[in-house]
């Protein structure tokens, strides 16, 4: 019996010394976040250009389009008219033409006979002219009217997703009434304001990219960065922007996201973060005391840094802490 009381009191010292860790001082990069939104870098809001009633909406949102795609059809029967009217100016136009053309060579055969005088030439001539001016404007008139019309189905200018629907079947459209608007999910970016005081940090430590840090825990290396060679008169911060990879799924413009930069490194007193006990607004570890006794100690902590996290003070280094507080707790309070 005395023999198995020391072989378990030797299984709780060795779990006792696999327990605890010392702090120490690392070597850990220097990083600096700042929030932002998402944002597309190609979006638009498709308007009407001509008035009629909403024929037909062919897609609605979230649902993806291609380039051409037909999102909306107005009925155009005033505009169908005005074209086949235009047309019609343009027909009579050309006839008027034709024959001011034969009157003035006609005209002119007889002038150089010594038949008419030139007066008559020159008003033959006149009138010709006159004709083909006539005609050159109805065709223009017929190109303004086809175009028009064109505006009646309302086409996708490139492919992305409907981020927007603004109107229904049967509602009025008139020019600049808003239809649709639509984002291209390949070109997202992370927009965040960075103080003056930190621009240069961050500025020069950009070989290595940033990281985009999404609410869900998920971390994306931004494809490209870039800083706006301008700043904000009033808030004295400039504009970052952070490109998404063409492939990240479940980003979409609206969403909160933070932008990390490594600014640098330096040395900092690190230990395990689940070393450290939170009570409500108390951060504290257990110190392993002389004897093996444990000390609740209250701390400050830093920044996280890869499982580890800084203690800003509380804690001097080489200092034993247990990596479980739950169970130092317990065994705190049975000594």
């Amino acid at each position: 019996m005395i023999r198995s009381f020391f072989f378990l009191l030797f299984l709780a010292s060795c779990a006792h010394a696999e327990g605890t860790v010392q702090a120490r001082y690392a070597d850990v990069p220097l990083t600096y976040s700042a929030e932002g939104v998402v944002e597309a870098a190609r979006q638009a809001t498709v308007s009407a250009q001509i008035s009629g009633r909403v024929a037909a909406v062919n897609f609605d949102v979230g649902e993806r389009v291609k380039k051409g795609q037909i999102l909306v059809k107005i009925d155009a029967t005033e505009v169908s008219h005005a074209l086949n009217e235009s047309r019609a100016q343009l027909a009579e136009a050309q006839a008027s033409f034709e024959n001011a053309k034969a009157t003035y060579e006609r005209t002119l055969h007889l002038f150089e006979r010594k038949f008419v005088s030139q007066a008559a030439l020159d008003k033959a001539k006149a009138e010709f002219e006159a004709a083909k001016s006539r005609v050159d404007a109805r065709r223009a008139n017929v190109g303004i009217a086809a175009n028009t019309e064109s505006y009646a189905t309302v086409v996708a200018p490139y492919s992305g997703v409907v981020a927007a629907r603004h109107v229904e079947i049967g509602e009025m459209a008139y020019p600049g009434k808003q239809l649709m608007t639509g984002f291209d999910p390949r070109e997202l970016r992370l927009t965040v304001s960075i103080p003056q005081d930190r621009l240069d940090a961050v500025r020069g430590n950009l070989k290595d990219g940033a990281l985009i840090l999404l609410e869900e825990g998920r971390t994306v290396k931004a494809a490209s960065v870039t800083v706006l060679p301008a700043a904000n008169v009033l808030t004295h911060t400039t504009q970052v922007r952070l490109q998404f990879p063409p492939d990240t799924e479940g980003i979409y413009p609206g969403m909160f996201a933070r932008a990390q930069f490594d600014i640098g490194r330096a040395k900092k007193l690190l230990i395990p973060a689940s070393s450290v006990l939170r009570r409500s607004e108390v951060t504290a570890v257990y110190v392993v005391r002389p004897g093996g006794k444990y000390e609740l100690r209250q701390v400050r902590l830093g920044e996280p840094s890869g499982g580890e996290i800084e203690i800003l003070a509380g804690l001097v280094e080489g200092e034993t802490v247990a990596l479980d507080p739950v169970r130092a707790g317990i065994s705190r309070s049975a000594q």
